[in-house]
């Protein structure tokens, strides 16, 4: 063996070896982070106190929310959900898409009575869109319409769509009355706006 393949093997070496030492200071945070997370997610699943409460309102309303994703996804991405209230209605509505579903497989799409500004998994709710009263109850039959007719209600891939918030793209994009701008963290969104232009 020369002198300089000896060289350029040292190099890739410890290139290989540099390389390793940098994705274990990278990855190692972000296990630490998601562990963190997953100590604390499960006991913050109640309202943000951000949804007027049903008994204090006889109003429609109707709101879109976003939180950081589960776990180290938080990190970039955001989860987005609906959540509707019929004139005199006891309950909220919710909305959303839940990827693991699939697993099981039931369909992702889930429609369920539920607390509307929950902690998604510890994250705090924010509110994207708010229309009550007249406003609501115009909009509300168009976004019901739009969930029914939702293509993938069984299908979910992380990235880049469909999921949680191309569900949320599409019922902006069937009811552009909401007005609704998801955040450039709310991953998939672009799918769908792509897809369905293209149709």
């Amino acid at each position: 063996m020369t002198k300089e393949n000896s060289q350029n093997k040292w190099l890739i070496r410890r290139t290989w070896i540099l390389i390793c030492v940098l994705a274990i200071m990278i990855v190692l945070p972000i296990i630490s982070m998601a562990i963190s997370f997953g100590k604390s997610d499960f006991n913050k699943r109640h309202s943000a106190n951000i949804a007027p409460l049903p008994e204090q309102t006889q109003d429609a309303v109707l709101q879109v929310y976003a939180a950081d994703a589960y776990g180290w996804r938080g990190i970039f991405a955001v989860h987005t959900w609906i959540a509707i209230k019929p004139v005199g209605a006891s309950a909220y509505t919710t909305y959303q898409v839940f990827g693991w579903n699939q697993r099981n497989g039931r369909p992702v799409l889930v429609v369920k009575e539920d607390i509307p500004d929950r902690y998604w998994f510890g994250s705090d709710p924010k509110l994207l869109a708010d229309y009550r009263g007249e406003q609501a109850l115009q909009l509300i039959p168009k976004v019901e319409k739009a969930v029914k007719s939702y293509p993938f209600p069984n299908e979910y891939t992380l990235w880049p769509g469909p999921n949680s918030n191309s569900f949320t793209a599409w019922v902006s994009l069937e009811v552009p009355e909401l007005g609704l701008k998801l955040p450039f963290s709310a991953i998939g969104k672009d799918w769908m706006v792509r897809n369905y232009k293209a149709e």
